[in-house]
């Protein structure tokens, strides 16, 4: 599992070169394309049709814009990117909307940015959702959760089928991804993920380093391999920026060096 489908195509094609068209049978791509998959043959036991639509970002928003309107609400005040995220936000925390209107934290952090009405936004978006037979981008991580919880022979299912798990960018995991693979793979526990603590930049959209770091302690007899050997970049780029990153805390830190020869020196320009 990875992040975009270039990088899953670039992974389809360099196993098949390696071990033949046997590689076609192997379940490879996004995190969003293979748990949609799931949906499709299982996603009956929670009510949703093999055919069911995925709505994109635009149609997501253009159905909030729609629920704001009905609700006579300023639209300045519940944009629909701001809605959107903070919708998109809590599935990726497995916060269902009854979880959200019921949750005093969360309702007072909307009261105080004078939007009290999301909650009610979300549980009408959802319903509109499922009466559509659609789920959007996060329903296909969401709702795999709750397939998973709520019946466990089609977790079981899975369990056998995927013996062995591998995930890329490991370190862009949210929650809800997270908490897939660990269930995926806690019968064989053949589990190898890849990631870099130091390029963990997406925790605005829901990325948990936590769980990149505390792999290990998760995996008692995991094996850690460090690629500490840089192709890319000078001596000098390399020096300035392992300097800068050597400064983050919750790193698990590595003793990097370089192919490439020093190279010119870094300018700082403003």
């Amino acid at each position: 599992m990875t992040f975009t489908n270039k990088a899953a195509n670039e992974m389809k094609n360099r196993i098949e070169s390696i071990v033949g068209t046997d590689a076609r049978s192997l379940w490879m791509g996004t995190f969003h394309s293979i748990f949609s998959r799931i949906l499709r043959a299982e996603g009956h036991k929670i009510g949703y049709p093999s055919n069911y639509v995925i709505y994109d970002t635009q149609d997501s928003k253009s159905l909030i814009k729609l629920i704001v309107k009905e609700l006579i609400l300023d639209p300045k005040m519940y944009k629909e990117n701001y809605v959107y995220n903070r919708i998109s936000n809590a599935k990726n925390k497995l916060i269902s909307y009854s979880e959200y209107v019921n949750n005093a934290l969360i309702q007072e952090e909307d009261a105080l940015s004078l939007r009290p009405k999301i909650g009610e936004i979300y549980k009408i978006y959802v319903k509109r959702c499922f009466k559509s037979q659609a789920m959007d981008f996060d329903d296909l991580l969401f709702n795999t959760n709750v397939l998973f919880s709520d019946h466990i022979d089609v977790l079981n299912k899975y369990q056998q089928i995927f013996k062995h798990v591998l995930i890329d960018e490991f370190q862009d995991t949210n929650h809800c991804q997270y908490l897939i693979t660990k269930k995926l793979a806690s019968v064989h526990r053949n589990i190898y993920v890849v990631g870099d603590d130091a390029q963990s930049i997406y925790a605005f959209r829901g990325a948990e380093i936590k769980n990149f770091l505390n792999f290990d302690k998760i995996y008692k007899n995991s094996k850690k391999i460090k690629l500490e050997q840089n192709y890319r970049s000078t001596q000098n780029i390399f020096s300035t920026a392992s300097v800068l990153i050597s400064k983050n805390q919750g790193r698990l830190g590595k003793n990097l060096w370089p192919e490439e020869e020093e190279g010119e020196l870094v300018k700082l320009s403003c």
